[in-house]
């Protein structure tokens, strides 16, 4: 079987289109989008979770591993499972990007009627997705996994200054874009197709800082969002510094804050064209 890989250099612009595939085959039920940037550490044991997982269920899914520009062997190892695997498919991004570019590339080549991303560390265990997909079939447009609902599945907790942190940039979310979420940042998370096309189009930070983004247009929109506790495993090898990208993350919820108050999001929401310079 041919390797299938997707490519894209502006997922923003491809959220009209599908993706080109080398089968057709019946629309998926279940899309999971899994961004890796130098994952070839940790993806293969994820892949296989995850494939074990979908065979588990019987479900009729997709898996899209979207490649970040890594320099190690993840490209390579994620072609081998799509050629032994047809649900698997490579969709690289033409650079590092970050990973709200890479969430919201997979998220626009999906196919599923109900669609997650999760970390490539799986941190939120795959059978959890079973959680937020319940919730999306109970009526949720999207599904927030969230450490803090039951603090007592935590299976591996954070470190006490990740912690503190995470609390502050809470408040902060709380403050400035009135968002009342225990958590935003885990790394799980399930939209109805509907709530994709309509929210990843309108995404305009492409790293760190998106995840609020996304909940802020929800607001804007009146998408219902449920937040969903699920099991969670801090990994010492998260790639988030809790200072220098806390900073960035800062500085990202003003500028949405400001851009909702400027009117940026409104020449989104009526689909005009959006200017390089208005790229967050």
């Amino acid at each position: 079987m041919a390797t299938e890989e997707l490519t894209s250099s502006n997922p923003a612009s491809s959220s009209a289109t599908s993706p080109a595939r080398s089968i057709t085959t019946e629309r998926p039920t279940y899309s999971i989008i899994i961004p890796a940037y130098n994952e070839s550490g940790r993806i293969t044991a994820s892949l296989d979770k995850v494939l074990a997982y979908i065979a588990e269920r019987a479900w009729n899914a997709e898996v899209i591993v979207v490649d970040d520009g890594s320099r190690d062997a993840t490209a390579s190892i994620i072609r081998g499972y799509a050629e032994r695997h047809s649900a698997v498919h490579l969709l690289q991004n033409p650079q590092n990007s970050g990973k709200g570019y890479s969430v919201r590339n997979g998220m626009l080549h999906a196919q599923g009627e109900f669609l997650l991303f999760s970390d490539a560390d799986l941190s939120s265990p795959i059978y959890e997705s079973s959680k937020l997909f319940a919730a999306l079939a109970n009526g949720a447009d999207v599904a927030i996994g969230s450490r803090w609902l039951r603090s007592e599945l935590q299976t591996e907790r954070q470190p006490f200054y990740r912690q503190f942190f995470g609390r502050i940039f809470n408040l902060l979310l709380r403050i400035v874009l009135g968002l009342k979420f225990k958590d935003t940042q885990c790394g799980f998370k399930a939209f109805s197709a509907r709530a994709a096309k309509l929210l990843f189009p309108r995404q305009k930070i492409e790293r760190w800082g998106f995840d609020p983004e996304l909940w802020f247009l929800a607001n804007r929109r009146r998408v219902s969002v449920s937040e969903v506790a699920v099991e969670c495993a801090h990994d010492e090898r998260t790639k988030i510094n809790p200072v220098t990208d806390g900073t960035c993350m800062f500085v990202k919820v003003l500028k949405i804050r400001c851009w909702s108050l400027t009117g940026h999001y409104a020449h989104r929401l009526l689909g005009l064209p959006v200017t390089k310079a208005m790229r967050g």
